[in-house]
């Protein structure tokens, strides 16, 4: 008799047969030992669309809706369907007693496995391989504590709930407002408040009136020192007069110390990291997309197995994983952190807990190395950043911490008192792991004493005007989707406290594509390293259900899903919940009087229905999209590349068609293609012509990729 492993992702399939001796290759699955391996392509199963319920749903038509089936059901992906019956097929073997999910051990990979185990109409017993990492010696492990699959029928519950949630609400509410306007307006319980945050800072931008603020410097023997003002203990004031009052009073005049204070501080190393962490830390030190990060991490963890599971919102350790520290510090013991790491296999690290607490692990663990040994070389540059920030961030909580000692000394000139502060380093500690360009700057300071007299060198004025509010950048935004409660505004104090438990807006797992869907949707455009929001994603945001626009609406939702996995909310009874909400939430678009007007159209017409075309900003360029849902053309008129200019080495755009393709750069240069083939082939090491040509290729299928995608979006927008 035989067991079935099913696991999400063939490689993860090749990874399990190997640790379990199973080697015979099949059409779809990998046999021996009493074991047979098959795998999910991801997903092969999802809810089915609403023309599955009914063929009068396939046309889009207000009076459908709202669409609520009493009971939902499951669709074969189409591209997926040889893979299911293949996995059927073998469910349903005599020779096989027991299915054992293997899929990724969480929330979404229960639904994966789940989904498929339902539809196939399976009836044998369950077993649960949960794992944080695919190396050999964590599968064993895992094979030799099975779970009983039972354990997580509530976490499937959860899963289940989650799913069907947004079914109803997002295609509801999505068709009602497209419908209403006549133009695709997607709408949903995370990308909305989304939006409305980006709005918010965009809003606080806006209505931002900056203040002059004034502020006096005076340079002593050795050291300079800044004006406190008495009443707001700042170096800065916003009243110029007396700022020039304090000046006047202390021309040629001297100065006394009045106090020395010494104090020795610590700095702890941060926290391990979690994936949101991770996306922001990439985003800000290499410009990663927080998809493009989680694509990486994805690769380190199933091809490279150097890295455990990255979907992690934890940032901490279990003690049982104590007893594997070192084999996972010797595991990474090459390159550049063999002296880092050397010292610490030499000590007892058994007592560290710091980073070490059960309570605050729920699936996973923060992400760090596994005890498979590095090979740096066959890892991509990307590759490497990523891993080397996991890397250092893991080595450096076994460090002592960042010692310095601060110094503070006050003068006084008239009635007038003047701070510096100065410091020294005394144990640098866990900096030294890190591989950070921002140097340590020491402010030394002559040694004082309690009234020392100090001659004036120099008077100056300091002034400046305050900032408004930053605006997002992709890992900025990450953070405030983790922890959106400055943007809750007047919601209640339980309700913030719900966010602040359930981990912000989205999950870990969920954000980057979240990101992704807003600039597919073209609600948002990148400008440099900033997020804007369109014109489209204003007027949504003006004709959006309000309850749909704030981050309150996830809170309570993904309270009662930890509920749910809990065991203590059922989940029939949250569905009836969302079955309601989404009754009032149609009824509200359907009643609404607000128009929509496209705030980006050209005097082009499109050539397939003449309709007036617009012009649409993607991450990587501009297209003409039709404005006509039913029509669907869409025309890309510049793409970003990887191509640098000359100049000033920024990213340039290619314009145009065939040999008339013309490269320009925001600095001003431009380039027909001939010439740039004709400079690259001439440069030393650089890209030929069949190269050049290549990577025109591969720009082309980028386009074509983003096209087909919108094009498929778009091909089920009708009446």
């Amino acid at each position: 008799m035989k067991r079935l492993v099913l696991a999400e992702k063939p490689s993860v399939a090749k990874d399990i047969s190997k640790a379990i001796g199973a080697s015979q290759n099949r059409n779809g699955y990998i046999e021996g030992n009493n074991y047979i391996v098959t795998w999910a392509l991801g997903h092969l199963v999802t809810l089915a669309d609403p023309e599955e319920y009914s063929k009068s749903y396939a046309t889009w038509n207000m009076d459908d809706l709202p669409m609520i089936p009493e009971r939902v059901r499951l669709y074969i992906i189409k591209n997926s369907k040889k893979q299911f019956f293949t996995v059927k097929e073998l469910i349903e073997r005599k020779d096989i007693t027991e299915i054992i999910i293997a899929t990724d051990a969480g929330r979404e990979g229960e639904l994966v496995a789940r989904w498929i185990i339902e539809l196939a109409k399976a009836k044998k017993p369950i077993k649960r391989l949960w794992i944080s990492s695919v190396t050999e010696k964590a599968i064993k492990d895992g094979f030799s504590k099975l779970q009983d699959g039972n354990k997580y029928l509530n976490l499937y519950n959860s899963a289940q709930a989650r799913a069907e949630a947004d079914w109803l609400v997002g295609i509801n509410a999505t068709r009602a407002l497209t419908i209403k306007h006549n133009t695709p307006l997607s709408l949903g319980r995370v990308q909305t408040p989304t939006l409305a945050i980006i709005q918010q800072r965009e809003e606080e931008i806006r209505r931002f009136i900056p203040k002059s603020y004034f502020g006096i410097k005076v340079d002593f023997e050795g050291f300079s020192g800044l004006w406190i003002d008495p009443k707001s203990n700042d170096t800065k004031t916003f009243n110029k007069e007396l700022r020039d009052s304090v000046k006047n009073s202390i021309k040629g005049l001297e100065g006394k110390v009045i106090s020395v204070d010494k104090k020795n501080k610590k700095e702890y190393p941060k926290e391990l990291y979690d994936l949101t962490t991770l996306q922001r830390d990439a985003n800000q030190r290499f410009g990663y997309s927080p998809k493009e990060t989680l694509s990486i991490m994805q690769k380190l963890y199933e091809q490279h197995k150097v890295l455990t599971y990255p979907r992690t919102d934890s940032k901490y350790l279990t003690s049982d994983m104590i007893d594997t520290l070192k084999d996972r510090l010797r595991a990474i013991n090459t390159g550049s952190y063999k002296d880092l790491i050397q010292p610490l296999l030499k000590v007892n690290i058994t007592e560290i807990k710091h980073f070490v607490d059960n309570k605050k692990v729920s699936d996973h663990h923060a992400i760090i190395p596994t005890e498979e040994p590095l090979r740096l070389n066959e890892l991509s540059d990307k590759e490497r950043k990523v891993f080397d920030l996991v890397a250092r961030s893991f080595i450096s909580v076994f460090y002592p911490p960042y010692e310095y000692e601060e110094t503070t000394i006050k003068v006084r000139i008239n009635d007038q008192i003047f701070i510096t502060k100065g410091k020294i380093v005394k144990e640098v500690g866990f900096k030294k792991t890190l591989n950070t360009s921002d140097e340590e700057k020491h402010n030394l300071l002559p040694e004082l004493k309690v009234n020392d007299k100090l001659r004036v060198k120099s008077i100056s004025e300091t002034e400046g005007k305050t900032s408004p509010p930053s605006r997002f950048n992709e890992g900025t935004l990450l953070q405030a989707m983790e922890n959106p409660v400055k943007f809750m505004g007047d919601a209640s104090k339980e309700l913030k406290e719900i966010i602040s438990e359930t981990g912000g807006i989205g999950t870990v797992a969920t954000r980057a594509d979240i990101i992704d869907k807003l600039y597919k949707s073209f609600l948002i455009e990148q400008r440099g390293k900033e997020v804007i929001i369109t014109g489209k994603g204003k007027q949504l945001l003006e004709l959006a259900p309000e309850d749909l626009k704030s981050p309150e609406l996830t809170a309570t939702w993904e309270k009662k899903l930890k509920e749910i996995e809990a065991g203590k909310v059922k989940k029939e009874d949250f569905i009836k919940d969302i079955k309601s909400y989404t009754k009032l939430v149609v009824e509200e678009i359907k009643k609404s009087d607000a128009t929509f007007k496209h705030d980006n159209i050209t005097r082009i017409k499109c050539p397939d229905c003449d309709k007036f075309l617009l012009e649409a900003k993607t991450k990587r360029g501009k297209s003409y999209v039709c404005q006509d849902r039913e029509c669907g053309y869409r025309k890309s008129i510049s793409t970003l590349t990887n191509a640098r200019c000359p100049n000033c080495k920024k990213k340039m755009e290619l314009t145009g068609e065939g040999e008339g393709r013309i490269f320009s750069c925001s600095c001003g240069y431009r380039e027909k293609l001939s010439t740039f083939e004709n400079r690259k082939k001439e440069e030393k090491n650089k890209l030929g012509k069949k190269e050049v040509q290549s990577y025109l290729k591969k720009q082309e299928k980028i386009d074509d990729s983003i096209n087909n995608t919108l094009a498929d979006q778009l091909s089920k927008l009708k009446f």
